[in-house]
């Protein structure tokens, strides 16, 4: 299994508001990949920004492809997330999850 991890920042006064619009873009098109696995979406408040991290779970590379094209380990960015994020990082960083260290 591979988690692929993504970074990004919004105004705290708009933190609410992208958790809405992560539900009707990103995270509804990983969900409708096959292969993903799961989606969790991480947020920390930081003063006047949120942090959010978006841990998702993948059962190939070629799974994560299918979401992100053949450039896997470039982010994936929409139209619309220039009204929230305050800059774009260029890579999301993947792991290999090991086998027997999940929770049962």
């Amino acid at each position: 299994m591979i988690a692929r991890l993504w970074h990004g920042i919004t105004p705290k006064s708009k933190a609410d508001e992208y958790v809405e619009y992560l539900n009707r873009t990103g995270l509804r098109d990983y969900r409708a990949v096959a292969g993903n696995l799961g989606v969790h979406v991480l947020r920390r408040i930081e003063d006047e920004q949120a942090h959010f991290l978006i841990l998702t779970f993948w059962d190939s590379i070629e799974a994560i492809r299918k979401f992100a094209g053949d450039d896997y380990e470039k982010a994936r960015y929409y139209p619309e997330d220039g009204d929230y994020l305050l800059e774009f990082e260029e890579k999301v960083v993947h792991y290999e999850v090991i086998p027997g260290t999940e929770e049962q």
